[in-house]
Protein backbone atom coordinates (compact mmCIF):
# COMPACT_ATOMS: atom_id res chain seq x y z
CA UNK A 1 0.00 0.00 0.00
CA UNK A 2 1.33 3.01 -1.25
CA UNK A 3 1.16 6.35 1.33
CA UNK A 4 -2.23 7.81 1.26
CA UNK A 5 -4.07 5.40 -0.96
CA UNK A 6 -7.41 3.12 -1.15
CA UNK A 7 -5.87 -0.06 -1.72
CA UNK A 8 -7.38 -3.06 -3.71
CA UNK A 9 -8.83 -4.35 -0.38
CA UNK A 10 -10.29 -0.67 0.52
CA UNK A 11 -7.96 -0.19 3.57
CA UNK A 12 -7.53 3.69 4.78
CA UNK A 13 -3.78 4.40 4.26
CA UNK A 14 -1.45 7.69 5.69
CA UNK A 15 -0.72 9.79 3.26
CA UNK A 16 2.88 10.91 3.99
CA UNK A 17 5.62 12.01 2.00
CA UNK A 18 8.28 11.69 4.10
CA UNK A 19 7.74 7.85 4.75
CA UNK A 20 7.03 7.39 1.29
CA UNK A 21 10.15 8.87 0.10
CA UNK A 22 12.18 6.74 3.20
CA UNK A 23 10.53 4.03 1.89
CA UNK A 24 11.65 4.86 -2.07
CA UNK A 25 15.60 5.79 -0.22
CA UNK A 26 15.55 2.35 1.40
CA UNK A 27 14.91 0.21 -1.49
CA UNK A 28 17.38 2.58 -3.20
CA UNK A 29 20.06 1.58 -0.62
CA UNK A 30 19.04 -2.10 -0.93
CA UNK A 31 19.68 -2.49 -4.96
CA UNK A 32 23.28 -0.41 -3.89
CA UNK A 33 24.30 -2.97 -1.76
CA UNK A 34 23.56 -5.62 -4.30
CA UNK A 35 26.03 -4.09 -6.66
CA UNK A 36 28.39 -3.38 -4.15
CA UNK A 37 28.38 -7.13 -3.51
CA UNK A 38 28.39 -7.91 -7.49
CA UNK A 39 31.36 -6.03 -7.62
CA UNK A 40 32.87 -7.56 -4.91
CA UNK A 41 32.65 -10.62 -5.69
CA UNK A 42 34.00 -9.94 -8.91
CA UNK A 43 37.50 -8.90 -7.64
CA UNK A 44 37.42 -5.22 -8.99
CA UNK A 45 37.36 -1.96 -6.88
CA UNK A 46 34.92 0.79 -7.64
CA UNK A 47 37.91 2.99 -9.96
CA UNK A 48 38.81 -0.31 -11.52
CA UNK A 49 35.09 -1.11 -12.54
CA UNK A 50 34.54 2.58 -13.92
CA UNK A 51 37.21 2.03 -16.13
CA UNK A 52 35.77 -0.69 -17.77
CA UNK A 53 32.51 1.40 -18.11
CA UNK A 54 33.66 4.67 -18.97
CA UNK A 55 32.20 5.88 -16.07
CA UNK A 56 33.01 8.47 -13.99
CA UNK A 57 34.10 6.89 -10.51
CA UNK A 58 31.76 8.69 -8.39
CA UNK A 59 29.16 7.42 -10.42
CA UNK A 60 30.18 4.27 -8.64
CA UNK A 61 29.62 5.46 -5.13
CA UNK A 62 26.44 7.10 -5.87
CA UNK A 63 24.90 3.50 -6.96
CA UNK A 64 26.26 1.62 -4.85
CA UNK A 65 25.28 4.25 -1.60
CA UNK A 66 21.98 4.80 -3.05
CA UNK A 67 22.25 8.37 -3.93
CA UNK A 68 21.55 7.58 -7.16
CA UNK A 69 19.07 5.18 -9.00
CA UNK A 70 20.37 3.00 -11.77
CA UNK A 71 18.98 2.76 -15.63
CA UNK A 72 17.75 -0.61 -17.21
CA UNK A 73 21.34 0.00 -19.29
CA UNK A 74 23.43 0.79 -15.63
CA UNK A 75 22.07 -2.79 -14.41
CA UNK A 76 22.96 -4.66 -18.15
CA UNK A 77 26.58 -3.02 -18.21
CA UNK A 78 27.27 -3.62 -14.44
CA UNK A 79 26.15 -6.88 -14.80
CA UNK A 80 27.83 -7.98 -18.10
CA UNK A 81 30.93 -6.09 -16.51
CA UNK A 82 31.32 -8.21 -12.86
CA UNK A 83 30.41 -11.54 -14.53
CA UNK A 84 27.14 -11.53 -12.90
CA UNK A 85 24.20 -11.54 -16.25
CA UNK A 86 22.58 -14.42 -14.51
CA UNK A 87 21.25 -11.69 -11.55
CA UNK A 88 20.34 -9.37 -14.00
CA UNK A 89 16.67 -9.84 -13.57
CA UNK A 90 16.21 -9.92 -10.71
CA UNK A 91 17.62 -6.97 -9.81
CA UNK A 92 16.00 -5.09 -13.52
CA UNK A 93 12.71 -6.50 -11.39
CA UNK A 94 13.84 -5.07 -8.10
CA UNK A 95 14.78 -1.35 -10.57
CA UNK A 96 11.44 -1.53 -11.89
CA UNK A 97 9.27 -2.17 -8.40
CA UNK A 98 11.74 1.03 -6.64
CA UNK A 99 10.26 2.83 -10.06
CA UNK A 100 6.77 1.89 -9.68
CA UNK A 101 6.95 2.95 -6.05
CA UNK A 102 8.23 6.02 -6.62
CA UNK A 103 5.85 6.96 -9.66
CA UNK A 104 3.01 6.12 -6.60
CA UNK A 105 4.22 8.40 -4.35
CA UNK A 106 3.78 11.20 -6.89
CA UNK A 107 0.71 10.29 -8.39
CA UNK A 108 -1.13 9.73 -4.90
CA UNK A 109 -0.11 12.98 -3.53
CA UNK A 110 -1.86 15.04 -6.32
CA UNK A 111 -5.12 13.11 -7.20
CA UNK A 112 -8.47 11.71 -5.46
CA UNK A 113 -9.22 8.53 -5.27
CA UNK A 114 -10.93 7.69 -8.08
CA UNK A 115 -7.77 7.25 -10.30
CA UNK A 116 -6.55 4.63 -8.10
CA UNK A 117 -9.77 2.60 -9.02
CA UNK A 118 -9.58 3.03 -12.63
CA UNK A 119 -5.89 1.68 -12.24
CA UNK A 120 -7.38 -1.53 -10.74
CA UNK A 121 -9.58 -2.04 -13.29
CA UNK A 122 -6.99 -2.29 -16.02
CA UNK A 123 -5.40 -4.73 -14.08
CA UNK A 124 -8.59 -6.68 -13.47
CA UNK A 125 -8.98 -6.64 -16.98
CA UNK A 126 -5.54 -8.43 -17.19
CA UNK A 127 -6.07 -10.82 -14.62
CA UNK A 128 -7.61 -14.32 -14.91
CA UNK A 129 -6.50 -15.87 -11.44
CA UNK A 130 -7.16 -13.77 -8.40
CA UNK A 131 -5.77 -15.03 -5.03
CA UNK A 132 -6.88 -12.54 -2.27
CA UNK A 133 -6.03 -12.62 1.50
CA UNK A 134 -7.38 -10.20 3.97
CA UNK A 135 -7.33 -9.70 7.64
CA UNK A 136 -8.64 -6.70 8.69
CA UNK A 137 -11.01 -5.64 5.85
CA UNK A 138 -13.36 -7.24 3.09
CA UNK A 139 -11.66 -6.84 -0.40
CA UNK A 140 -13.00 -4.17 -2.61
CA UNK A 141 -14.11 -6.66 -4.78
CA UNK A 142 -16.68 -8.02 -2.65
CA UNK A 143 -17.65 -4.59 -1.14
CA UNK A 144 -21.07 -3.08 -1.09
CA UNK A 145 -21.29 0.67 -2.56
CA UNK A 146 -21.93 1.76 1.15
CA UNK A 147 -19.63 -0.29 2.85
CA UNK A 148 -16.87 0.90 -0.04
CA UNK A 149 -18.22 4.49 1.30
CA UNK A 150 -17.66 4.27 4.53
CA UNK A 151 -14.06 3.18 3.88
CA UNK A 152 -13.77 5.74 1.07
CA UNK A 153 -15.26 8.64 3.63
CA UNK A 154 -12.54 7.35 5.92
CA UNK A 155 -9.30 7.94 3.88
CA UNK A 156 -11.00 11.38 2.50
CA UNK A 157 -11.13 12.73 6.16
CA UNK A 158 -7.97 11.57 7.20
CA UNK A 159 -5.95 12.04 4.62
CA UNK A 160 -7.28 15.55 3.20
CA UNK A 161 -7.81 14.03 -0.20
CA UNK A 162 -9.85 15.63 -2.83
CA UNK A 163 -13.74 14.17 -2.58
CA UNK A 164 -14.72 12.74 -4.96
CA UNK A 165 -16.10 9.98 -3.36
CA UNK A 166 -18.85 9.10 -5.99
CA UNK A 167 -16.89 8.98 -8.64
CA UNK A 168 -14.80 5.98 -6.62
CA UNK A 169 -17.78 4.17 -5.05
CA UNK A 170 -18.72 3.90 -8.86
CA UNK A 171 -15.75 2.69 -10.08
CA UNK A 172 -15.61 0.15 -7.30
CA UNK A 173 -18.79 -1.19 -7.82
CA UNK A 174 -18.13 -0.96 -12.11
CA UNK A 175 -15.04 -3.32 -10.54
CA UNK A 176 -17.46 -5.88 -9.49
CA UNK A 177 -18.72 -6.65 -13.23
CA UNK A 178 -16.18 -8.98 -13.64
CA UNK A 179 -16.85 -11.24 -11.07
CA UNK A 180 -19.60 -12.37 -13.46
CA UNK A 181 -17.22 -13.26 -16.11
CA UNK A 182 -16.47 -17.12 -16.52
CA UNK A 183 -13.27 -16.65 -17.63
CA UNK A 184 -11.45 -15.52 -14.45
CA UNK A 185 -11.59 -17.08 -11.20
CA UNK A 186 -11.14 -15.58 -7.96
CA UNK A 187 -10.27 -17.00 -4.67
CA UNK A 188 -10.66 -15.23 -1.50
CA UNK A 189 -9.73 -16.25 1.89
CA UNK A 190 -10.80 -13.86 4.86
CA UNK A 191 -10.67 -13.78 8.61
CA UNK A 192 -13.27 -14.17 11.11
CA UNK A 193 -11.93 -10.81 12.33
CA UNK A 194 -12.31 -9.02 8.83
CA UNK A 195 -16.21 -9.71 9.30
CA UNK A 196 -15.99 -8.56 13.09
CA UNK A 197 -14.49 -4.68 12.94
CA UNK A 198 -16.39 -2.21 13.37
CA UNK A 199 -15.39 -0.29 10.20
CA UNK A 200 -19.14 1.15 9.59
CA UNK A 201 -22.57 1.33 10.86
CA UNK A 202 -24.02 -2.27 11.89
CA UNK A 203 -26.35 -1.63 9.24
CA UNK A 204 -24.07 -1.46 6.91
CA UNK A 205 -21.71 -3.84 7.93
CA UNK A 206 -25.08 -6.62 8.02
CA UNK A 207 -25.79 -5.86 4.39
CA UNK A 208 -21.85 -6.36 3.41
CA UNK A 209 -22.30 -9.75 4.79
CA UNK A 210 -25.57 -10.63 2.82
CA UNK A 211 -23.83 -9.64 0.03
CA UNK A 212 -20.50 -11.70 0.95
CA UNK A 213 -23.01 -15.02 1.29
CA UNK A 214 -24.40 -14.11 -1.90
CA UNK A 215 -20.67 -13.55 -4.09
CA UNK A 216 -19.43 -16.79 -2.68
CA UNK A 217 -21.71 -18.76 -4.56
CA UNK A 218 -20.79 -17.67 -8.04
CA UNK A 219 -19.33 -20.80 -9.53
CA UNK A 220 -16.07 -18.80 -10.29
CA UNK A 221 -15.79 -17.26 -6.62
CA UNK A 222 -13.97 -19.40 -3.56
CA UNK A 223 -14.69 -17.68 -0.60
CA UNK A 224 -12.67 -19.09 2.73
CA UNK A 225 -13.24 -17.97 6.15
CA UNK A 226 -10.62 -18.62 9.00
CA UNK A 227 -12.72 -18.98 12.18
CA UNK A 228 -11.26 -17.42 15.63
CA UNK A 229 -10.67 -21.16 16.65
CA UNK A 230 -8.56 -22.31 13.75
CA UNK A 231 -4.68 -22.99 14.45
CA UNK A 232 -2.71 -20.99 11.88
CA UNK A 233 0.08 -22.67 10.34
CA UNK A 234 1.09 -19.32 8.58
CA UNK A 235 0.34 -16.25 10.62
CA UNK A 236 -2.11 -13.62 9.07
CA UNK A 237 0.29 -10.97 9.26
CA UNK A 238 -0.90 -8.56 6.30
CA UNK A 239 -3.32 -8.85 3.46
CA UNK A 240 -1.95 -9.46 -0.48
CA UNK A 241 -3.32 -9.88 -3.63
CA UNK A 242 -1.87 -12.15 -5.92
CA UNK A 243 -2.49 -11.51 -9.90
CA UNK A 244 -1.67 -14.40 -12.23
CA UNK A 245 0.93 -15.31 -9.88
CA UNK A 246 2.87 -12.55 -11.94
CA UNK A 247 2.66 -9.90 -9.54
CA UNK A 248 2.31 -9.49 -5.53
CA UNK A 249 0.01 -6.54 -3.64
CA UNK A 250 1.16 -6.02 -0.21
CA UNK A 251 -0.32 -3.24 1.79
CA UNK A 252 1.30 -1.29 4.73
CA UNK A 253 0.84 1.82 6.43
CA UNK A 254 3.26 3.56 4.66
CA UNK A 255 4.18 2.29 1.70
CA UNK A 256 1.93 -0.36 -1.51
CA UNK A 257 4.60 -2.57 -2.16
CA UNK A 258 4.33 -4.16 -5.67
CA UNK A 259 6.41 -7.48 -5.96
CA UNK A 260 7.34 -9.01 -9.01
CA UNK A 261 10.74 -10.95 -8.13
CA UNK A 262 9.92 -14.69 -9.25
CA UNK A 263 11.23 -16.07 -5.57
CA UNK A 264 8.65 -13.00 -3.71
CA UNK A 265 5.74 -14.28 -5.88
CA UNK A 266 6.65 -17.98 -4.70
CA UNK A 267 6.73 -16.92 -0.57
CA UNK A 268 3.04 -15.45 -0.88
CA UNK A 269 1.81 -18.18 -3.28
CA UNK A 270 2.88 -20.54 -0.51
CA UNK A 271 1.66 -18.40 2.13
CA UNK A 272 -1.65 -17.93 0.35
CA UNK A 273 -1.81 -21.99 0.11
CA UNK A 274 -1.49 -22.16 3.69
CA UNK A 275 -3.49 -19.91 4.68
CA UNK A 276 -6.02 -21.34 2.23
CA UNK A 277 -5.74 -24.45 3.97
CA UNK A 278 -7.02 -23.84 7.15
CA UNK A 279 -10.49 -21.70 6.05
CA UNK A 280 -13.54 -23.09 5.92
CA UNK A 281 -15.27 -23.16 2.54
CA UNK A 282 -18.82 -23.81 1.21
CA UNK A 283 -21.80 -24.37 3.99
CA UNK A 284 -19.16 -24.18 6.80
CA UNK A 285 -18.16 -20.51 5.51
CA UNK A 286 -21.74 -19.67 5.45
CA UNK A 287 -22.56 -20.67 8.68
CA UNK A 288 -20.04 -18.81 9.90
CA UNK A 289 -20.79 -15.58 8.13
CA UNK A 290 -24.22 -16.41 9.39
CA UNK A 291 -23.07 -16.15 13.03
CA UNK A 292 -21.49 -13.18 13.04
CA UNK A 293 -24.73 -11.79 11.07
CA UNK A 294 -26.84 -13.12 14.22
CA UNK A 295 -24.40 -11.41 16.62
CA UNK A 296 -24.65 -7.78 14.81
CA UNK A 297 -28.62 -7.52 14.37
CA UNK A 298 -30.04 -7.08 17.80
CA UNK A 299 -27.77 -3.82 17.74
CA UNK A 300 -29.90 -3.14 14.52
CA UNK A 301 -33.32 -3.56 16.20
CA UNK A 302 -32.22 -1.84 19.72
CA UNK A 303 -31.09 1.44 17.62
CA UNK A 304 -34.54 1.35 16.54
CA UNK A 305 -36.27 1.04 19.88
Amino acid sequence: MLPGIMPPDGTILPLNSSSGASNVHEARNALGKRLRELRQAAGVNGRQLAESLSWPPSKISKLENGRQTPTDDDISAWTRATNAEVEAEALLASLHTLEVQHAEWQRILRTGLKPRQQEHIEWDQKTRLFQVFEATVLPGLLQTAEYARARFAEGIRRLKLPNDINEAVAARVRRQEILYRTDKRFHFVLTEAALRFRLCPTDVMLGQLDRLISFSQLPNVRLGIVGFETQYATSPWHGFWIYDNERVLVETFSAALDLRQPQEIELYGNAFEQLAAVASYGRSARTLINRVIDDLAPETSEDGD
